[in-house]
């Protein structure tokens, strides 16, 4: 199987690079969807065998039958969750990453990667305005970074009681009902305890009432508190800077989940949402989200490395080559040793097109989220749930249930037309565009208003 045999391997790769040439180079991206169990069994049958299909006849069963039953997410008129738009350029460079068997968990084995995803790390550091010290790695996702940053929070706060002598062991992380559902999953993971703080009239997390919440429960049973910078259903950016302040205070850890609207970082018009992100201890933020690479993707960066590498270096004799080296091996710093250098997709689209490219298109998205906005406060059967602080907008169809919505959804998604879920909020349906796709136009989030009347 891993010999080289030229005629059939030489077939294999080609058939590969052939659709993938094809797909990344696609205009319009069909919008493709979902079908049953019973139709793919019908349509595809049995695909591991004894003896193998052969490379013609893989390939074309997932070229013709599996891949159109997956929703492409990079559709303009995928506004759903949180879509995926990267950059031609990204989505190509992970071929090259898949291609190359590099090993982006250390420095001995993957420097080049490392570098340059160090650089794309950054990038995203400074516009956060953290200090020059700053640094992390890549990671699959918003929960794994999150898990990650929060047991270097609780080893941190536990390290610190055990030098001052109190034994006290912290449980508990203070976050709102607002907060990334990771927040209380990875919680579950780490015995930990989740304790609501409520949120002002905005929906967001504030000073006030995390210091009410801390005071209530005893701030010396704490070990982190989580804000959120965009969260998922609504993209509300938490009052950083009074959160930032009690943090201080009480000598807990902030770390700001900006999985989804931490690309907001860069957008100028917005900029401001984000103060007191500079004073977070961690934070991530998702490219594969805002900032246009492919799944999956996730910048954990943390104000002192050297705490993370504490909590999180594995110790081994095999390992000893690396524990002991002082170069910066990625994978002392999050949970996980294996990993592929999944930043390198973003530095190469990075450094294709630089930076302000990056702001223009994150600010090309806000514009389309408010023209939606204004397109729904003149509607009169349509009503804002909220104005939108970033690229999400939720709002009511008056009249409509749980029914009309989903059937609503449904009649779009059959004819290929857009695809947009509802989403619930205090017992009540809505609906919701998330727009993170600089193709997605004013023209397309109109058309999809249009068929609400």
């Amino acid at each position: 199987m891993h010999s080289f045999d030229k005629d059939p391997d030489h077939i294999a790769v080609e058939q590969v690079l052939r659709y993938a040439r094809e797909r990344l180079l696609m205009d319009p991206i069909p919008l493709d969807g979902p079908q049953t169990e019973d139709y793919l069994t019908s349509a595809a049958g049995q695909t591991i065998t004894a003896a193998g299909l052969g490379a013609p006849r893989a390939m074309e069963l997932f070229e013709h039958t599996l891949a159109p039953a997956c929703l492409s997410t990079d559709h303009p008129r995928y506004l759903s969750f949180i879509p995926c738009a990267p950059t031609r350029e990204a989505a190509a460079f992970d071929v090259v990453v898949g291609a190359s068997s590099v090993y982006g968990g250390s420095w001995l084995e993957g420097a080049g990667a490392v570098y340059a995803e160090n650089q794309a790390l950054r990038w995203i550091s400074d516009l956060a305005g953290l200090p020059e010290e700053a640094g992390g790695v890549f990671v699959p996702g918003g929960t794994v970074g999150n898990l990650s940053a929060l047991v270097v929070a609780r080893d941190t706060a536990r390290n610190r009681a055990r030098a001052e002598g109190t034994g006290a062991r912290p449980w508990r992380i203070a976050a709102t009902d607002n907060a990334h559902s990771s927040v209380v999953s990875m919680a579950a993971v780490m015995d930990a305890e989740v304790c609501g703080v409520h949120v002002d009239e905005k929906l967001r997390l504030t000073g006030p009432e995390l210091r009410r919440t801390l005071e209530e429960l005893g701030p010396e049973t704490f070990f982190a508190v989580v804000a959120t910078a965009g969260t998922t259903n609504f993209g509300v950016v938490d009052d950083l800077e009074s959160v930032a302040d009690v943090c201080e205070e009480f000598g807990l850890w902030l770390h700001v989940d900006g999985a989804y609207g931490g690309a907001g970082l860069a957008a100028p018009s917005v900029r401001h949402l984000f103060n007191g992100i500079e004073r977070a201890d961690s934070f991530i933020v998702d490219p594969h989200k805002w900032l246009f690479a492919p799944f999956d993707c996730c910048a954990l960066i943390y104000r002192d490395p050297e705490l993370a590498r504490v909590a999180h270096t594995q110790e081994a004799g095999y390992l000893d080559v690396l524990t002991k080296a002082t170069e910066w091996n990625p994978t002392d710093y999050s949970i996980g040793l294996t990993r592929r250098a999944r930043g390198l997709p973003l530095w190469y689209s990075l450094a294709v097109h630089g930076t302000d490219a990056y702001v223009e298109a994150i600010e090309g998205t806000l514009d389309v989220i408010r023209h939606a906005a204004r397109e729904i406060e003149h509607r009169p059967h349509l009503e804002l749930v909220r104005e939108p602080d970033l690229s999400v907008v939720v709002f009511r169809r008056l009249g409509w249930g749980p029914e009309d919505y989903q059937a609503w959804t449904d009649r779009m998604l059959a004819a290929e037309f857009a695809f947009v879920v509802p989403t619930t909020f205090r017992g009540e349906t809505l609906t919701r565009f998330a727009v993170v796709n600089p193709h997605t136009t004013n023209e397309d989030v109109t058309a999809i208003l249009d068929t609400m009347s």
